[in-house]
Protein backbone atom coordinates (compact mmCIF):
# COMPACT_ATOMS: atom_id res chain seq x y z
CA UNK A 1 0.00 0.00 0.00
CA UNK A 2 1.06 3.56 -0.70
CA UNK A 3 1.81 5.42 2.52
CA UNK A 4 1.48 9.14 3.17
CA UNK A 5 4.37 9.41 5.61
CA UNK A 6 3.30 12.80 7.03
CA UNK A 7 -0.06 11.36 8.05
CA UNK A 8 1.35 7.99 9.14
CA UNK A 9 3.77 9.70 11.50
CA UNK A 10 1.40 12.51 12.46
CA UNK A 11 -1.37 13.05 14.96
CA UNK A 12 -4.67 11.20 14.53
CA UNK A 13 -7.51 13.54 13.59
CA UNK A 14 -5.14 16.20 12.23
CA UNK A 15 -4.34 17.10 8.62
CA UNK A 16 -0.61 16.70 9.22
CA UNK A 17 0.46 17.30 5.60
CA UNK A 18 -1.89 20.25 5.05
CA UNK A 19 -3.47 18.83 1.91
CA UNK A 20 -7.05 19.27 3.16
CA UNK A 21 -7.60 15.59 4.02
CA UNK A 22 -7.37 14.25 7.56
CA UNK A 23 -5.60 10.94 8.18
CA UNK A 24 -5.22 10.05 4.49
CA UNK A 25 -2.57 7.47 5.30
CA UNK A 26 -3.27 5.06 2.41
CA UNK A 27 -5.49 7.30 0.29
CA UNK A 28 -8.94 8.78 0.82
CA UNK A 29 -12.62 7.81 0.79
CA UNK A 30 -14.45 10.63 -1.00
CA UNK A 31 -17.80 8.81 -0.72
CA UNK A 32 -17.71 8.85 3.09
CA UNK A 33 -15.39 11.87 3.48
CA UNK A 34 -12.78 10.12 5.61
CA UNK A 35 -9.28 8.69 5.50
CA UNK A 36 -10.45 5.06 5.40
CA UNK A 37 -10.68 3.99 1.74
CA UNK A 38 -11.44 0.35 2.63
CA UNK A 39 -13.22 -1.36 -0.25
CA UNK A 40 -16.74 -2.35 0.85
CA UNK A 41 -17.74 -3.47 -2.66
CA UNK A 42 -14.75 -5.80 -3.35
CA UNK A 43 -14.36 -4.66 -6.96
CA UNK A 44 -11.47 -2.31 -6.17
CA UNK A 45 -9.72 -5.01 -4.17
CA UNK A 46 -10.10 -7.41 -7.10
CA UNK A 47 -8.66 -4.85 -9.53
CA UNK A 48 -5.78 -3.97 -7.18
CA UNK A 49 -4.94 -7.65 -6.83
CA UNK A 50 -4.86 -8.07 -10.60
CA UNK A 51 -2.37 -5.21 -10.70
CA UNK A 52 -0.13 -5.90 -7.73
CA UNK A 53 -0.73 -9.20 -5.97
CA UNK A 54 2.68 -10.54 -4.94
CA UNK A 55 3.69 -13.92 -6.37
CA UNK A 56 5.79 -16.75 -4.94
CA UNK A 57 4.18 -16.36 -1.53
CA UNK A 58 2.14 -19.57 -1.36
CA UNK A 59 -1.24 -17.85 -1.74
CA UNK A 60 -1.80 -18.87 -5.37
CA UNK A 61 -2.71 -15.45 -6.75
CA UNK A 62 -0.39 -13.21 -8.69
CA UNK A 63 -0.66 -9.73 -10.18
CA UNK A 64 1.04 -8.28 -13.22
CA UNK A 65 3.51 -6.20 -11.15
CA UNK A 66 4.88 -7.58 -7.88
CA UNK A 67 6.69 -4.39 -6.99
CA UNK A 68 4.03 -1.68 -7.02
CA UNK A 69 2.66 0.84 -4.57
CA UNK A 70 -1.13 1.23 -4.71
CA UNK A 71 -2.95 4.28 -3.38
CA UNK A 72 -6.53 3.51 -2.39
CA UNK A 73 -9.02 6.11 -3.59
CA UNK A 74 -12.72 5.56 -3.23
CA UNK A 75 -15.61 7.64 -4.46
CA UNK A 76 -18.26 4.95 -4.89
CA UNK A 77 -20.36 3.56 -2.06
CA UNK A 78 -20.48 -0.12 -1.22
CA UNK A 79 -23.49 -0.42 -3.53
CA UNK A 80 -21.53 1.14 -6.40
CA UNK A 81 -23.01 4.63 -6.47
CA UNK A 82 -21.12 7.91 -6.38
CA UNK A 83 -21.04 11.44 -7.65
CA UNK A 84 -19.14 13.14 -10.44
CA UNK A 85 -17.91 15.67 -7.88
CA UNK A 86 -16.26 12.91 -5.82
CA UNK A 87 -14.80 11.27 -8.94
CA UNK A 88 -13.20 14.60 -9.83
CA UNK A 89 -11.84 15.00 -6.31
CA UNK A 90 -10.31 11.51 -6.52
CA UNK A 91 -8.59 12.27 -9.81
CA UNK A 92 -7.33 15.64 -8.56
CA UNK A 93 -6.08 14.06 -5.31
CA UNK A 94 -4.09 11.43 -7.22
CA UNK A 95 -2.76 14.11 -9.56
CA UNK A 96 -1.66 16.27 -6.62
CA UNK A 97 0.09 13.27 -5.05
CA UNK A 98 2.01 12.63 -8.28
CA UNK A 99 0.95 9.09 -9.03
CA UNK A 100 2.27 7.46 -12.20
CA UNK A 101 -0.88 5.64 -13.33
CA UNK A 102 -4.57 5.88 -12.45
CA UNK A 103 -6.47 2.65 -12.93
CA UNK A 104 -10.21 3.30 -13.14
CA UNK A 105 -12.78 0.53 -13.22
CA UNK A 106 -16.08 2.31 -12.84
CA UNK A 107 -19.07 3.04 -15.03
CA UNK A 108 -20.48 6.39 -15.85
CA UNK A 109 -23.08 8.41 -17.62
CA UNK A 110 -22.72 10.55 -20.69
CA UNK A 111 -19.90 12.84 -21.68
CA UNK A 112 -18.67 15.30 -19.04
CA UNK A 113 -16.35 18.12 -20.04
CA UNK A 114 -15.43 18.59 -16.37
CA UNK A 115 -14.34 14.95 -16.10
CA UNK A 116 -12.42 15.17 -19.36
CA UNK A 117 -10.67 18.30 -18.06
CA UNK A 118 -9.59 16.44 -14.89
CA UNK A 119 -8.23 13.58 -16.99
CA UNK A 120 -6.36 16.05 -19.21
CA UNK A 121 -4.87 17.73 -16.12
CA UNK A 122 -3.61 14.31 -15.01
CA UNK A 123 -2.16 13.67 -18.46
CA UNK A 124 -0.44 17.07 -18.46
CA UNK A 125 1.13 16.07 -15.12
CA UNK A 126 2.60 12.99 -16.81
CA UNK A 127 0.03 10.54 -15.44
CA UNK A 128 -1.42 7.70 -17.49
CA UNK A 129 -5.20 7.45 -16.99
CA UNK A 130 -6.48 3.93 -17.68
CA UNK A 131 -10.20 3.20 -17.94
CA UNK A 132 -11.60 -0.32 -17.97
CA UNK A 133 -13.19 -1.40 -21.24
CA UNK A 134 -16.93 -1.78 -21.03
CA UNK A 135 -17.38 0.63 -18.13
CA UNK A 136 -18.78 3.48 -20.21
CA UNK A 137 -15.63 5.56 -19.80
CA UNK A 138 -15.30 5.76 -23.59
CA UNK A 139 -17.91 8.53 -23.53
CA UNK A 140 -15.57 10.56 -21.30
CA UNK A 141 -12.90 10.78 -23.96
CA UNK A 142 -15.19 11.57 -26.92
Amino acid sequence: MWVNQAEMNGTAGVDDDGNGFIDDIHGYDFANKDGDPMDDNNHGTHCAGTIGAEGNNGIGVVGVNWNVSIMALKFLSGSGWGTLEDALKSIDYATAQGVDIMSNSWGGGGFSQTLKDAIVRAEQAGILFVAAAGNDCSSVLS
